[in-house]
């Protein structure tokens, strides 16, 4: 495979970018704005109510972020134009036809022009609403891939998923594509169109109850994990991700077509600077709680391997992708983009990071008092979870209901607040179970090829680094991820 020159492939070219205001999004957006100056125009598809509002996010959530202050250095007085010239605002919803987008002549410009589109539109929430999940994660996927179709001069399609489409597999997990209707239990008759059904059925029946807002919501995300775990997925979110996939690979056709599958995403480690992070990840929800104080407990099996990869090279795997794909050199179409396989991190390092740090540099809270940290008690099984959340919670809880029966509902505000509290944490444990006692390793053979003739035929290799094995998982935590999360998340 000889890949060439990247810089070369991106010159002039137009690119689709959907979910602009992502995380990802914009660390590909500034990435490709600062290694080539002459791409033609960056297509912005984002939720807007109309320009100006588009405008607005534009420059409150893509460019006025951190992210951008090295190509503003760049480009100095005129980074304003330069943004102006080179990107083009879509106000637009990719859960509907047509990208949802309402200026016609924008749609006919972007049909004429678009080179390349990169689908990173998404909603990441494991519990989310089941209507907002297949509508964004798996309808979304299908209208952005008839929309790439549409496009004459279109090189390549690039459809960015989640390596945990796999759900609660165990070993070595493939870089397989999902066919229409597969399971991961066996459990026959997922069908999409039926599924879209079974929403619009439970919404008619909730509004006919006259169900508030409120309660919609909470039945919404019921419904989405009870579909989500009757065909073997452990969640909303992976199970429509999923969905979206099995769209893809369906109405691809013969349109180049990338599906790539990043593992659990951290801040950048090297470009455009080190640690830059936005909102709070997965992991990083735990290191917020345990800085704060208020992790007094970790449930999961220390030795698991916890699949991290920084989210530079996520974005590198992938622009290096579509230039193997746009010249039809690679018949591969799904790249799992992870470290388990070359440079596995495990729960265990990642307590000992935490603890290291924390006692070297403690959160200050609110009262400019250092937090103190200490080793949290680990729970190995759901079982031992279960015991302290009785021992600890649901006895306090059982006492509090007959002192409230007893005294007239005089408890009934303490009892709720406990109640919903328990129930929230009892969610969560459930909801994020699958990854605290994970068990498998994502292969990524279709990605060290990638790697494989970046090194011996990419001009640019040096800019498009994307090899796990060169991370030092200790110096990356303890002097740029933790730092980055300390300044860029914790509030």
């Amino acid at each position: 495979m000889e890949l060439g020159s990247a810089l070369q492939f991106l010159d002039n070219k137009s690119i689709l970018v959907t979910g602009a205001t992502g995380f990802l999004a914009k660390i590909f957006v500034e990435k490709i704005l600062r290694v080539q100056p002459n791409v033609k125009k960056i297509y912005l598809l984002l939720r807007a109510a109309d320009h100006k509002s588009a405008i607005h996010r534009l420059h409150n959530e893509i460019i006025g972020k951190d992210l951008f202050k090295v190509l503003k250095e760049k480009c100095g007085k005129n980074f304003t134009s330069f943004i102006s010239e080179k990107t083009t605002l879509v106000p637009g919803d990719i859960s509907h036809e047509d990208l949802g987008i309402k200026d016609y002549d924008l749609v006919q410009e972007m049909m004429k022009e678009v080179d390349v589109v990169v689908n990173l539109a998404a909603t990441t929430n494991f519990d989310e609403r089941y209507d907002v999940s297949l509508g964004l994660n798996t309808l979304g996927a299908k209208y952005v891939a008839d929309f790439a179709k549409k496009c004459v001069k279109l090189k390549v399609f690039v459809h960015v998923s989640t390596a945990y489409v796999s759900g609660e597999r165990s070993g070595l997990i493939l870089e397989n594509p999902y066919s229409m209707g597969e399971t991961l239990n066996g459990v026959s008759g997922l069908n999409i169109n039926a599924e879209k059904k079974i929403i619009e059925e439970k919404l008619d029946e909730l509004r006919l109850q006259g169900a508030s807002e409120k309660e919609i919501t909470r039945a919404m995300k019921d419904l989405g994990i009870e579909r989500a775990r009757i065909y073997g997925w452990p969640n909303t979110y992976v199970f429509t991700k999923a969905m979206g996939e099995m769209l893809v690979e369906d109405f691809k056709g013969n349109m180049p077509t990338i599906i790539v599958r990043p593992t659990i995403i951290t801040s950048t480690y090297k470009e455009p600077f080190p640690g830059w992070a936005e909102g709070v990840r997965t992991i990083d929800s735990l290191a917020v709680g345990y800085a704060k104080g208020k992790l007094t407990f970790f449930l999961g099996d220390l030795d698991s391997i916890v699949d991290l990869i920084p989210a530079d090279m996520v974005v590198n795997a992938t622009i290096v992708a579509m230039v193997a794909h746009a010249s039809n050199q690679s018949s591969e179409t799904i790249y799992q983009v992870g470290s388990s396989m070359r440079n596995p991190v495990r729960y265990c390092n990642l307590q000992d990071f935490g603890f290291r740090y924390f006692s070297k540099k403690p959160w200050i809270d609110k009262d400019g008092k250092p937090v103190i940290v200490s080793k949290v008690k680990v729970m190995d099984s759901m079982a031992s979870f279960h015991r302290y959340m009785a021992f600890r919670y649901l006895l306090l809880l059982k006492g509090l209901e007959l002192a409230n029966t007893a005294f007239c509902q005089f408890f009934q505000g303490v009892y709720s607040d406990l109640h919903r509290k328990i129930s929230f944490v009892m969610r969560l444990a459930d909801i994020y179970r699958p990854y605290l006692f994970f068990d498998a390793v994502f292969d990524d053979i279709n990605t060290e090829k990638l790697r494989m003739a970046a090194r011996s035929s990419l001009v640019e290799n040096d800019v498009f680094y994307f090899d796990p094995k060169c991370i030092d998982w200790d110096d990356y935590f303890m002097n740029i991820h933790m730092p980055g999360i300390v300044k860029y998340i914790f509030k």
